[in-house]
């Protein structure tokens, strides 16, 4: 009997020990350069993702480059700022071509290195319409008007596509958005092995924007939430909920936002959702809103989600 309970007690300990040690580990690094949707020029939506172990990354988004580099490298982040956006952002995923998602890319674009632009084609012919055009800015691409520094390549993704990015070990697929109809935005799923992010560009709600593309990609990524391979949904709440739905021009509300969730929660489970974390991007932090929408997300989370409020300079793990 004493050895039966010997090899019983080992038996738990073992198991338990084999619980911890599969229990996730971070796969993905990310660097906020800018968090905000709006007013200040010096934090506007960029994210630095990478592989852990890895000094590779990709921008998603690029609104504010050069300031949030600085900001990370004096939180140590970077062992200095001067070479980062040269040597370790190896290309950009731009969701839409609004300022605030784009203007750190065409500022820094004359110390930058050569590398590529990815966007569906409704963005980049914008960028090489309106920005690098030489009627704006220098042509720093590989398509447009002439001269063309060919500084930027330009990829045109297609939606639900799959595309390696180049020089990383992450892979893309793309899907559309709907961001102030008919007006569009991008959604992204990067992938490293077996762990998945997503991040979303500017979007409205399926039910205000008389569109079904959230759905879709919810559907989508519903596999991925169940087999516990989706690390975090970046995700926008632009204004608080006092907004009245003719002034979102294509933008969530804490509300909007649980409503989707609830749509996902119905496909996943709720406590599968549970386990993958919400960053909340874009806020647009005029007068109180930062504060107001916050609080709105906290006091209103009937699925308890482990809502992330992503700080410029501040790493994040996935």
């Amino acid at each position: 009997m004493r050895c039966f309970r010997l090899l019983f007690l080992l038996y738990l300990v073992s198991g338990f020990s084999l619980f911890a040690q599969n229990k996730s580990k971070p796969v993905f690094k990310v660097i906020p350069l800018g968090v905000y949707g709006g007013m200040d020029e010096s934090n506007l939506s960029s994210y630095m993702l990478g592989v852990k172990g890895s000094d590779q990354y990709i921008c998603l988004d690029a609104g504010t480059l050069h300031a949030g580099i600085v900001k990370a490298s004096v939180k140590k982040l970077f062992p200095a700022a001067q070479d980062i956006l040269k040597n370790n952002v190896m290309g950009y995923l731009i969701s839409h071509p609004h300022l605030d998602h784009l203007a750190g890319l065409i500022i820094n674009s004359p110390d930058d290195t050569l590398k590529n632009i990815y966007g569906l084609p409704f963005c980049l012919d914008i960028i090489q319409d309106k920005y690098f055009s030489w009627k704006s800015w220098a042509n720093f691409a590989d398509k447009g008007e002439a001269p063309m520094l060919k500084k930027y390549h330009y990829v045109y993704l297609n939606p639900d596509s799959v595309i390696t990015l180049a020089n990383t070990s992450m892979s893309l697929r793309t899907f559309e958005l709907s961001h102030s109809s008919p007006y569009k935005s991008t959604a992204f799923l990067i992938n490293s092995g077996n762990a998945y992010v997503l991040y979303l560009g500017d979007t409205g709600a399926d039910e205000i924007e008389k569109s079904n593309r959230l759905l879709a990609l919810w559907q989508a990524i519903t596999p991925l939430i169940k087999a516990n391979q989706l690390r975090g949904i970046f995700i926008e709440t632009s204004f608080p909920n006092e907004q009245s739905n003719s002034k979102l021009f294509g933008h969530l509300t804490p509300a909007l936002l649980m409503q989707e969730m609830q749509q996902l929660s119905s496909l996943t489970g709720s406590d599968e959702l549970k386990k993958v974390s919400i960053i909340v991007t874009h806020i647009k932090p005029t007068g109180n809103n930062e504060s107001v929408i916050k609080a709105q997300l906290k006091t209103n989370n009937p699925l308890n989600l482990k809502l992330v409020f992503p700080k410029q300079g501040k790493l994040i793990e996935l």
